[in-house]
């Protein structure tokens, strides 16, 4: 990316202002696209197939068959990986053949031709023992020489690497919000008690059991999945100084089983990158944010584990207080996962919350948690965004300063460009899924969401008409009373500290002049 702090305002040509005034290109016309190569996206690739998966179950068992069909190499790149923990316990067999690390094994013995790689953030395994994992060193050497963990060190004092990557023979991706480790496995119901629902443990003893848990990844082939695939393999040998050349194209590797959500669809893939190792700062995820709130015209929903960048929160602010601006609704855990967590994140949180409510004059906000049928509040981890009928957002980056310029972050986006062929479907594809993630937390059926929003005009009130105060639903997030020592630390930002310069103010200009008129009805 170009954009440094400081530098002299450049002409505007889009949502960054970066290489392309720099190069004095010609600014886009009115209705111009969210995603811009260079600013808010690092590439547009077509997928030839493209799928999303709400909950691990899913994902979990599809990555298992794929794994196993594997030829050449598979590349996992993560924040966390726990090699015990099952894949598909809904198949039934033995469970320690269904074990991560059994399955990778077995991948590599029963093919001779096949390369494993696993690269995790190195605090990410410090935190693995602690839940009694073996050191990874000592996994290593207990595994075939095709199969290779590593660490990845390479990041900033107090960053992460916390993409959500796995590649199949450079053919076949999945990215998104879903790390293949303990506590991520449920299927959409989140069924109370559910008893494959539990946490590895050593031995025979099984695990303690673990609380429902929504999650999204994304699966695609295509030339998106090879660019993915680069992705990471430049994260590979960032990490491990080990570069790995591309595989040719070989194969049709989409797995059977699996619906395609789209098909013949263009793909932007959106990272965060910190300044580090002589690396420039890229932050195109943050970009992507601020012009999708700029560019909204009747609903912003948001599914994240946090809810704490100040400037996100202030660029919300600003479309609330506007007479016709949009809806905008996020969705959170009641609770971030783990104590200092819940103070960096929680804290900030209630003080943002507070910020955007005194704002929200027209009653066009709301920050739900989800709960199951007998109101156990469901963990909510995915990272999802839909703007109007028009983007549709899905990857590992959250709503927090470190998402937007400290942590290594991968996101993707499709987004309907006007006047495009087969616009009106993929439009009608993209609020689709809104509306069914919306029925699995609503407990209601994709039809119920459609009308209710149809017939009250706004997405806040038809979720509104149909919330429940039983049963599985939405519930209002009400934060706790601060303390004088929370409020110091959600103002100080010591813990999640801004990492960028601020670029909304030209962002929103930019895209204030091209919104259209909202419909009657919102999307």
């Amino acid at each position: 990316m170009t954009d440094t702090a400081g530098a002299p305002p450049q002409p505007e040509s889009g949502p960054g202002t970066g290489a392309r005034a720099a190069t004095g290109a010609v600014r886009p016309e009115p209705g111009a696209p969210l995603l811009i190569p260079g600013e808010t996206c690092w590439r547009l690739e077509r997928a030839d197939r493209f799928a999303i998966f709400v909950d691990a179950a899913g994902y979990f068992a599809t990555l298992k068959r794929a794994v196993l069909q594997a030829q050449r190499r598979v590349l996992f790149i993560g924040w966390d990986f726990d090699p015990r923990i099952r894949l598909d316990p809904l198949a039934g067999g033995r469970p320690r053949d269904d074990r991560l690390g059994a399955v990778l094994g077995r991948a590599v013995r029963e093919n001779p031709g096949l390369e494993i790689g696993l690269l995790q953030w190195d605090l990410g395994m410090l935190r693995a023992l602690g839940r009694g994992l073996k050191p990874i060193v000592l996994l290593d050497r207990r595994t075939p020489d095709r199969l290779t963990f590593a660490v990845d060190a390479h990041h900033p004092v107090g960053g992460a690497h916390h993409q959500k990557i796995v590649v199949i023979d450079d053919c076949l991706a999945f990215a998104g919000g879903i790390d293949i480790t303990a506590d991520r496995w449920d299927t959409s119901d989140h069924a109370d008690g559910n008893p494959h629902r539990r946490r590895p443990a050593s031995g025979r003893r099984p695990g303690r059991a673990t609380g429902p848990w929504h999650d999204a990844t994304s699966i695609m082939t295509g030339p998106a999945a090879r660019a993915v695939a680069q992705l990471a393999r430049e994260r590979w040998e960032s990490g491990t100084g080990e570069r790995l050349e591309p595989l040719p194209e070989s194969r049709e590797c989409w797995p059977d089983e699996v619906e395609p959500l789209f098909t013949d669809v263009d793909v932007a893939i959106s990272r965060t990158r910190p300044e580090y190792g002589g690396e420039p700062l890229v932050h195109e995820i943050e970009l992507l944010w601020l012009a999708s709130i700029a560019a909204a015209r009747r609903s912003l929903y948001v599914e994240s584990q946090y809810f704490a960048s100040r400037r996100i929160a202030e660029a919300i602010i600003e479309r609330l207080r506007e007479p016709d601006g949009p809806d905008v609704v996020v969705v959170n855990p009641e609770t971030a996962d783990g104590w200092l967590s819940e103070k960096a994140m929680g804290t900030a949180r209630a003080r943002l919350l507070q910020m955007v409510r005194d704002a929200d004059v027209h009653d066009r906000f709301r920050l739900y948690t989800p709960v199951t049928e007998q109101r156990e509040h469901i963990y909510v981890h995915a990272k999802v965004t839909v703007v109007d009928d028009r983007l549709l957002r899905i990857g590992s980056g959250n709503v927090n300063n470190r998402s937007m310029g400290l942590d290594t972050e991968c996101d993707l986006a499709i987004e309907v460009v006007d006047g495009r062929p087969g616009a009106e479907a993929l439009a009608s594809t993209i609020v689709g899924f809104r509306d069914r993630l919306l029925a699995e937390h609503l407990g209601a059926t994709p039809e119920e969401v459609v009308a209710a929003i149809a017939d009250t005009g706004s997405l806040v009130q038809g979720i509104e008409r149909l919330r429940r105060p039983t049963s599985r639903s939405l519930v209002p997030f009400e934060p706790p009373e601060l303390g004088p020592a929370d409020r110091a630390l959600a103002e100080s930002e010591v813990m999640d500290p801004e990492k960028t310069p601020n670029r909304w103010r030209r962002v929103e200009r930019f895209f204030a002049r091209r919104r259209r008129p909202r419909d009657r009805v919102r999307a």
